[in-house]
């Protein structure tokens, strides 16, 4: 372990304030360490190992398409595989004649779909029209120079002379960030997103990009009923563009196929897919855009496609999509959201107990935001009991702070149970 550490140091990655274990296999939601126990994935990895470890439905997938051919760019080779997960993931998700740009993971997703965003708002324009990418204070959407600069995750967001000039623009529904002396968000709130673009003049803004229920920066907030379907009233009055950023919260994480399904209006232009698609397995990001505004991107006066990268559109890529969607889609879907159900009601129990302040979030997707200087103590109470959990940073004096619970969505009533009882101890063992 001595030698381990320096070494560790040199890899230039994410650390925590907590020892990491060693792994030596996985199955499901399980870890299996290497001490001899096995450990509870409470927050599906980094909220991306939607349907467990070790599929075999993946597998398949994969050894089929590695032994037919494992690279060819989708210009030169013909793209049955990636047209497959094309059609696959826009019936999944209720988007059946969307076009779809894919691309290697969920910041780049992010990138690309501001950039076809800005090229249909000028074709729309007859070249009129600049390209403000509008969002709020309380978003997080990749991990880039750019999508940091123009997001308000308050931890990591650049310093201001390193922002390129950028940053959010109206504020988020939620307490944090737009408190109201005596009542809480409503629709309402969604006003000051046409405050906003108003403030810019509509023809200089492409789009207002939004995530339809907030993921890791505030911990799993849950909009105000009606405010995403003001959202895009408001935009389509404006000709402005609706983008969601479904990174975290696609493909049944929130208990529907998008969590803007949970509210009738709040469909997007665009939408963006990654974490649940890959599902650990796979880097992947997806754009899904209209097919009112698709064609708009082929126009002879269109600009070229934004870069995919040299990976994107890779067969084996898709041929692991292929294989996470067929696990989705083999799902009890009734079972799945009954679990969803108890899984909130267990955890709104916790409210007011020992650290925790407050439980919020929706389907399989959870905050529990606890009192400052709390969080780490009780991940380190709950790994004792062998479920581990993602933290979050948030906002507010002082920043909140808490765990996200979001198991494998393939867990069982057994596991979930598991994960709760683990939890509550955790909690009372706090006081």
């Amino acid at each position: 372990m001595d030698r381990y550490l320096p070494r560790r140091e040199r890899l230039l990655t994410s650390s925590r304030p907590m020892a990491d274990f060693e792994v030596t296999a996985a199955s499901g939601p399980w870890l299996h360490r290497a001490d001899g126990r096995r450990i509870f994935d409470g927050s599906s990895g980094l909220l991306c190992a939607n349907v467990g470890q070790s599929s075999a439905k993946v597998l398949v997938r994969v050894e089929e398409q590695f032994f037919r051919y494992s690279f060819g760019g989708a210009a030169v080779v013909q793209p049955h595989v990636q047209m497959e997960l094309m059609d696959r993931l826009c019936s999944a998700v209720g988007r059946p004649q969307d076009s779809v740009a894919l691309t290697t993971c969920g910041t780049l997703g992010v990138e690309v779909a501001v950039g076809l965003a800005r090229n249909i708002a000028r074709v729309r324009g007859k070249g009129k029209r600049r390209g403000d990418i509008l969002t709020s204070t309380l978003s997080y959407h990749g991990n880039s120079a750019l999508t940091l600069a123009l997001a308000g995750n308050h931890a990591r967001r650049p310093r201001p002379e390193d922002a390129l000039g950028l940053g959010p623009a109206f504020p988020a529904p939620y307490p944090p960030t737009h408190g109201h002396e005596g009542w809480a968000c409503d629709a309402s709130c969604a006003d000051e997103v046409a405050t906003a673009i108003d403030s810019r003049g509509a023809e200089n803004v492409a789009a207002v990009l939004i995530e339809p229920v907030n993921g890791t920066t505030g911990g799993a907030y849950v909009p105000p009923d009606g405010y995403l379907r003001r959202v895009s009233e408001i935009c389509r009055e404006r000709e402005v563009l609706v983008i969601h950023d479904e990174v975290l919260t696609g493909l049944w994480r929130t208990g529907t196929p998008l969590a803007s399904n949970h509210w009738d209006g709040a469909e997007p232009d665009l939408c963006i897919l990654s974490k649940g698609l890959g599902a650990g397995y796979t880097g992947v990001g997806a754009v899904l855009v209209s097919p009112e505004l698709a064609p708009l991107l082929r126009h002879e006066e269109a600009d070229p496609l934004p870069a995919m990268g040299t990976m994107a559109a890779h067969p084996l890529q898709a041929a692991a999509c292929l294989g996470v969607l067929d696990e989705l889609e083999s799902m009890d879907l009734d079972a799945f959201a009954a679990r969803g159900v108890r899984l909130g009601e267990s955890l709104r129990a916790l409210a007011g107990l020992g650290p925790v302040r407050e439980v919020r979030g929706l389907g399989h997707l959870y905050g529990i935001e606890v009192e400052p200087g709390l969080l780490w103590p009780l991940m380190e109470e709950a790994e004792k009991r062998d479920v581990f959990f993602y933290p979050f940073t948030g906002a507010g004096h002082p920043r909140s702070e808490g765990l996200v619970v979001a198991p494998p969505l393939t867990s069982t009533d057994e596991e979930i149970n598991f994960l709760t009882t683990a939890l509550c101890d955790a909690v009372s063992s706090l006081g």
